[in-house]
């Protein structure tokens, strides 16, 4: 779909569109990895790990976040690095996510949320991840979340990886 024309607004292109990456990104990504676990005692890629070998390849800045939603940033864009692990990476169709530090005990004074209504610590829980998602959406004009599935655990005879990227639509 043409983005529509509008007055005193500026436009952004994200750098890569949704699932695009730079040209030899597979490659790259593949020789990252490899130099990596090779590299190591053990054989192990962390979220970390992760976050700085992608900030790496499509040439933007690493700066590890708290939030996990702008990880890695490249002028208005950010993306969130997360790692998955699961049987079989290139067959997977649908990943859990785990979003921390959405504590309502911190954030509104909680203290027993164990027997706290559901609803309630939800709705709690969901505010505390809409406020973070505005506050970087002020610095970033578009958010994306990158995820690296991986088999678990890595070695040579069960080797496998995938990845993906989301742009996160909004506000839940």
């Amino acid at each position: 779909m043409k983005s529509p024309k509008l007055r005193t607004v500026e436009k952004y292109r994200p750098p890569y569109p949704l699932n695009n990456f730079p040209a030899n990104f597979a490659v790259n990504l593949g020789r990252e990895i490899v130099y990596l676990l090779a590299s190591r005692g053990t054989p192990r890629l962390e979220g970390s790990d992760w976050e700085e070998i992608f900030a790496r390849l499509v040439g933007a800045k690493w700066k590890p976040s708290n939030i996990g939603l702008d990880d890695v940033a490249l002028e208005q864009t950010a993306w969130g690095a997360k790692t998955v692990k699961a049987p079989r990476p290139s067959a997977t169709t649908q990943v859990r996510l785990i979003s921390g530090r959405n504590s309502p005990v911190y954030s509104f004074g909680d203290k027993d949320v164990s027997r706290r209504d559901p609803n309630e610590l939800g709705e709690k829980i969901l505010a505390i991840w809409n406020e973070r998602v505005a506050g970087i959406r002020k610095l970033y004009r578009h958010l994306r979340t990158v995820v690296l599935i991986q088999t678990h655990p890595i070695i040579p005879e069960n080797r496998g990886f995938g990845i993906f990227s989301r742009g996160k639509a909004g506000l839940i």
